[in-house]
């Protein structure tokens, strides 16, 4: 199975969230613990704002969890930068051991089941997952410098610019009653596209791919959760997903969400809504855990989705290979 399960129910103690001016004009801008006022951030690069956003981030699951830096036995974070340099130098306002990871915008449900299995185990105690995006380092990362003033195609999303740390201890350390039940960590899936702008498309099959898997590792039924979330397939990567399950007699189309549909005022004025690996941080981190936290939700299946590509891969014809890590996170 790809499916592990943790009997010691690692608990989500606290997040901490910030966000640009344009994600908080949306559902989560009520949610989030930090608005900017601009996407600089007072800083003078982007990807020097992207790494203070995640910085604020950990620091404010830890404050929000009630703990101290001191307390926290390791950071697991990744970002979308070349070398994941907005997660290791954040990383060095921290005197913990880091775990940098990678898995484009994936990244948070994969810290997460990381460091929710560390903890099962016995090793640690405390940890933080975290990680963001900001869009204007994503776009001459990934697609083409801001100054080209490319048109943007109608299949594109928006890469979100924010940020969102998780605080996760074992039972002993928090006496939070949202759990981490058990994890499903995906395979790489590639359907042959090549658009860079159609992320959607091309991750859609890998969510498809690992929502299937869990739910026959677990024999459970789609229904069985409040809400299945998906990280950041925007509006027409959701239409896909929804397809390509009931192809395989799975319905979600009831209780599934994406948090690239939701996390902007007007999805019209975005195309397909948001991306990044800061997509389902703040989405998860500020509106649904405080759903949870208020027992709006009970059981959530996190499902987060990444494009596994570089400029290079792209420029070279490749395709665009993708995956899918879920957590299935429960009020108990």
């Amino acid at each position: 199975m790809q499916t592990i399960f943790f009997d010691k129910k690692p608990r989500l103690a606290a997040t901490g969230t910030i966000a640009g001016p344009k994600e908080c004009a949306g559902v989560v801008g009520k949610y989030v613990d930090k608005t900017l006022e601009d996407d600089m951030f007072g800083e003078s690069t982007y990807e020097k704002a992207e790494c203070k956003m995640l910085t604020y981030a950990i620091r404010q699951a830890i404050r929000n969890a009630g703990a101290k830096e001191t307390d926290v036995d390791m950071l697991i974070s990744g970002d979308l930068l070349n070398q994941i340099i907005s997660a290791s130098f954040a990383a060095r306002d921290f005197d913990v051991p880091f775990l940098g990871v990678y898995g484009a915008c994936s990244t948070l449900a994969e810290s997460i089941a990381l460091a929710s299995a560390l903890i099962n185990a016995g090793y640690y105690k405390k940890i933080v997952a975290a990680t963001g995006s900001h869009f204007s380092s994503a776009e001459r990362q990934y697609r083409y410098p801001l100054e080209l003033g490319n048109t943007r195609p109608p299949q594109s999303q928006w890469t979100v610019t924010g940020a969102g740390g998780v605080f996760i201890a074992d039972m002993g350390a928090s006496n939070s009653s949202i759990a981490v039940e058990c994890a499903t960590f995906g395979k790489v899936v590639d359907f042959g596209i090549t658009d860079v702008n159609n992320m959607g498309a091309a991750m859609a099959p890998a969510a498809a791919d690992t929502i299937l898997t869990h739910l026959k590792d677990t024999g459970r039924e789609a229904g069985y959760y409040d809400l299945i979330v998906t990280g950041d397939l925007g509006a027409l990567g959701s239409r896909i997903l929804k397809d390509l399950t009931w192809e395989k007699g799975v319905e979600i189309g009831g209780n599934h969400v994406d948090c690239g549909e939701i996390v902007y005022n007007v999805i019209e004025d975005e195309f397909q809504g948001g991306s990044g690996a800061g997509c389902s941080a703040v989405v998860f981190g500020s509106y649904l855990f405080d759903r949870l936290k208020k027992r709006e939700l009970n059981r959530v299946l996190l499902c987060a989705t990444g494009a596994l590509l570089s400029t290079v891969s792209s420029g070279q014809g490749e395709s665009i290979p993708c995956i899918c890590h879920t957590v299935a996170i429960e009020n108990v």
